[in-house]
């Protein structure tokens, strides 16, 4: 049997770093990993790990001149020679080098970087952990790898996840992004049932690891996290959950009974401040469903002007922003310590512009207030809502006078047959009959009628008035234009419609009309004619669009007005995945079948995607679809705007009346005249002079409704 040779090692010397250079032969030329820079500081700081691999540099006769090349270890030569540079090391002072002669440089090269075996980041995680146990904070092994505190703060986070799971992670049974969603969750049984759970599960997505670790959990951007505090609530005992992987809005607040435990506490304590104001009630909740406050009517208060004091330092602050601005009116940027005072400024007017609002005795023993949060977390006040059994009862006026039932009305034939000779001789003035004056008002109502028909402008502010008195003024009876809007009270019974961007929008526009109008609804029509076209227009849609009503009731079927809908929708080019609705588990999965889901997951993705779905449970189902429509702008069908139908229709050609001769009126059918429109209850002719029978019941109740005001 053959002995087998022994191997021998490269011989191994100190070389003075003045007798290295670089090999032409090294075949790293791609830049990748730790900078030279933060390699000369790692040598700095513990002195060089790793020797280089040299080769002698050979004269003609192959002798060694003395110089070394270095075919492997480049980044190392080059983060020395920094250091050279930076006088923080003599250019004479010994490297350890390993002295190759054998084969070639380039193999050399070759072998030293495919031979390394890259450290698993496992390693790296347990080796900080380790760092950490021994009494190195994690500023101090940051800087030791040139790395950040945040960096060394999230491989600390993963090596402490269950063992289990580090063990199936360095098996490559889970992603790198799997274990850093566990990070969510502390406690190492919770994780291991989750993972568990997973390979169940026909998803294992680091989405759907975070969102079962969380579950119960309440987000710290949830608007009751907001309204408290994240530092009370942490003050107060409660536990906060981070993701340091991924934005988290702040994580998750585990202990949900605590936070509405100070959610109830700190509302009734703000609720006791606004009770203090004398309102006659005030009521408390998280939130309030949509509509809430219709059917009740709204009561202002005057804004309390500035006191001397406050002008002055209002006028001393605007004085002192517009100076800054202009100094620096043509920098690029502006100087911290200005950015700064800027803002100051800005936040001490604008708290000097909200000025409180003072209400009159009467109004406070009359109205309350409504006490809840808004979607950003802040406190959110509604004050001066009267309810409708508060409304005062208007007392008549007790004359004492007798009348009776049987005493004859001025104007009838009693009245006449009764009258004396003194009374038909008497001259003085006397009341009109009811009935003289219906008649003479009758004509007034059609000649007027006929006069705004023809002055569209005012025709647009008599019916602007009339619906801005509706839904503006409780009760208010100052128009003669019979026009009335219902602002439909619907919606208080889903859910989360009052937090949607469109009812938020409308709520603004509302109150901010309603504090630009006038208290009293005689004084509205002056203040109309004062707006210009573009204020009254914009009101004008603000009120039409308040009397929409396109909800589905039912117990009230609307076929054709629902059809009228979505014409107006598509005439307004309604989007609803624009306006902000999507598809979530409360607003429409967790509501339908399980059919239903699968067929919105179909529409939205593909066959492939509900097919992948389909076998799971319904609350399974529900999450994974919620997942998967997200960005897809799907939406229901009662949501979806249909396209417009073509315009088919023939041109209508508008006949001029002036142009009509006698002889085009007397060839009309006389069953559309005048009397025979009467007769099935349409108004007569505009214009029309001739003398109302008394006999003619339609007539009469025609006008006895325009009359009745």
């Amino acid at each position: 049997m053959t002995k087998q040779q022994k191997i021998t090692l490269s011989a191994s010397r100190d070389i003075p770093f003045n007798k290295l250079m670089l090999s032409q032969s090294n075949v790293r030329h791609v830049k990748a990993g730790v900078s030279i820079e933060e390699l000369a500081e790692d040598i700095a700081r513990r002195t060089l790990l790793s020797s280089i691999t040299v080769r002698p540099v050979l004269d003609d006769s192959g002798a060694e001149t003395g110089m070394y090349t270095i075919p492997a270890g480049g980044r190392r030569f080059r983060a020395l020679e920094l250091l050279v540079k930076q006088k923080r090391m003599n250019k004479t002072a010994l490297v350890p080098c390993i002295v190759r002669t054998d084969g070639l440089a380039e193999e050399d090269s070759l072998a030293e970087n495919v031979q390394r075996a890259p450290l698993h980041p496992l390693d790296q995680f347990r080796a900080f952990q380790a760092m950490r146990e021994k009494g190195r904070t994690e500023e101090e092994i940051a800087a030791a790898f040139f790395v950040s505190a945040s960096v060394v703060k999230q491989r600390l986070k993963l090596a402490a996840v269950a063992p289990s799971l580090l063990d199936a992670y360095a098996e490559e049974e889970m992603t790198l992004d799997q274990l850093m969603a566990f990070t969510v969750g502390p406690d190492h049984a919770r994780q291991e049932q989750v993972w568990e759970a997973l390979q169940r599960h026909y998803s294992r997505q680091p989405y759907e690891i975070r969102r079962m670790l969380t579950e119960g959990a309440v987000r710290a951007s949830d608007k009751r996290a907001q309204f408290v505090g994240l530092d009370d609530y942490v003050e107060a005992g409660g536990e906060i959950l981070r993701d340091l992987f991924q934005q988290d809005d702040g994580g998750w607040l585990q202990d949900a009974a605590l936070l509405d435990v100070m959610v109830r506490e700190k509302l009734a304590e703000q609720a006791e401040v606004i009770r203090a104001e004398g309102w006659k009630w005030v009521e408390v909740d998280t939130a309030f469903p949509y509509g809430h406050t219709f059917g009740m009517r709204r009561v202002h208060g005057e804004a309390v002007p500035m006191s001397d004091e406050e002008a002055a330092s209002y006028q001393a602050l605007k004085a002192e922003y517009d100076a800054l601005e202009a100094e620096h009116a043509e920098a690029d940027e502006l100087p911290d310590d200005v950015d700064t005072r800027l803002g100051e400024i800005e936040e001490a007017m604008e708290a000097l512009e909200a000025r409180p609002f003072r209400y009159e005795a009467e109004d406070l023993a009359l109205a309350g207030a409504f006490v809840s949060i808004d979607s950003s977390g802040r406190l959110r006040v509604e004050r001066g809502y009267v309810r409708p059994e508060d409304e005062p009862v208007e007392e008549v006026e007790d004359t004492g006078e007798i009348k009776s039932e049987a005493a004859p009305v001025e104007g009838t034939d009693d009245t006449v047959a009764s009258t004396t000779d003194e009374e038909e001789e008497d001259d003085g003035l006397k009341p009109l009959s009811d009935r003289l004056v219906m008649e003479l008002t009758a004509h007034r109502t059609l000649a007027l009628r006929n006069a705004l028909a023809q002055d569209p402008q005012v025709a647009f502010l008599a019916a602007l008035h009339a619906i801005v008195l509706r839904l503006f003024y409780r009760y208010a009876v100052d128009s003669c234009v019979e026009i009335e809007p219902r602002n439909a009270a619907f919606g208080s019974q889903v859910p989360g419609l009052g937090d949607t961007a469109y009812a938020q929008a409308i709520e603004q526009r509302h109150e901010t009309w309603t504090l630009n109008l006038p208290k009293a609804p005689e004084d509205l029509w002056e203040a109309l004619t004062e707006f210009d076209s573009c204020s009254r227009e914009a009101l004008f849609a603000h009120c039409v669009a308040m009397s929409v009503n396109a909800v589905h009731d039912p117990y009230q079927r609307r076929p054709r007005a629902i059809a009228h809908a979505d014409v107006l929708a598509g005439t307004v080019g309604l989007d609803m995945a624009k306006a902000g609705w999507t598809a979530t588990g409360d607003s429409y999965l967790g509501r339908v079948t399980k059919a239903r889901i699968l067929e919105a997951v179909r529409e939205a993705k593909d066959e492939d995607a509900a097919d992948r779905i389909a076998g799971l449970k319904k609350a399974e189902m529900v999450t994974a679809a919620e997942d998967l429509l997200v960005g897809t702008r799907w939406l229901p069908e009662p949501l979806r705007t249909p396209p417009l139908p073509e315009a088919d229709a023939p041109e209508i050609e508008l006949i001029d009346e002036a142009e009509r001769t006698d002889d085009d009126a007397s060839e009309d059918d006389p069953d559309s005249s005048e009397a025979q429109s009467a007769e099935d209850g349409g108004e007569p002719a505009i214009g029309d002079s001739d003398p109302i029978e008394e006999d003619d019941p339609v007539a009469e109740d025609a006008f006895a409704r325009t009359a009745a005001e």
